[in-house]
């Protein structure tokens, strides 16, 4: 896959990159209105090491990337999650094994203008509402990965400009969710 983003980052910061890009696209491809989904990233070229027969079960694409650039990463979707009611329980629960260099997770938000969160009922089922039916509300789609080192990358898509091409990108677009993730592991 072509790197969707500057040539200018480290090779670490790129392989994230190009997995948070990935990963989003996937998640893409299946439509709005989705639960959380949350990835393992693992070295793709440690985890053929360890597992030659995976080579079979990947697409030679991933398996030609891996063999030319030794920071490529592969995705894996973590189905078994526990229920929680809330994302952040959700991060609090989950810690990763050393094979595991960095996670990523896909959320849809919705978004409303500054002027408008001022407005917004302190009552649960109230604020759902009031965001529901806001006029200036925007449906998002926030893919945000780290590694362990701290790396952090993350792909912003918004309903409305719900296209590949209209992807907003770049390392710090969602601080807080980048902090629970890296908490992951602590």
């Amino acid at each position: 896959m072509t790197s969707p983003v500057a040539p200018s980052l480290t090779e670490n910061q790129r392989a994230l990159a190009d997995a948070v890009v990935d990963v989003e696209r996937h998640v893409a491809a299946t439509g709005w209105d989705a639960p959380p989904r949350v990835f393992a990233l693992v070295s793709t070229q440690a985890a053929l090491l360890a597992e030659p027969e995976l080579a079979k079960q990947l697409p030679a694409a991933t398996v030609q990337a891996a063999l030319d650039d030794p920071s490529h990463l592969t995705s894996v979707e973590q189905d078994e999650l526990p229920a929680t009611e809330a994302l952040e329980e959700l991060l609090a629960s989950i810690t990763w094994p050393e094979a595991v260099i960095g996670t990523a997770v896909v959320i849809e938000r919705i978004v409303l203008p500054p002027s408008a969160e001022t407005e917004i009922p302190d009552d649960p089922a109230a604020a759902l509402v009031y965001l529901s039916s806001h006029p200036d509300r925007q449906d998002v789609r926030m893919a945000v990965g780290v590694l362990r080192d701290g790396v952090s990358w993350c792909a912003v898509r918004t309903r409305m400009n719900d296209s590949d091409n209209d992807v907003a990108v770049g390392a710090d677009l969602v601080p807080g969710l980048i902090e629970g993730l890296l908490s992951t592991f602590e």
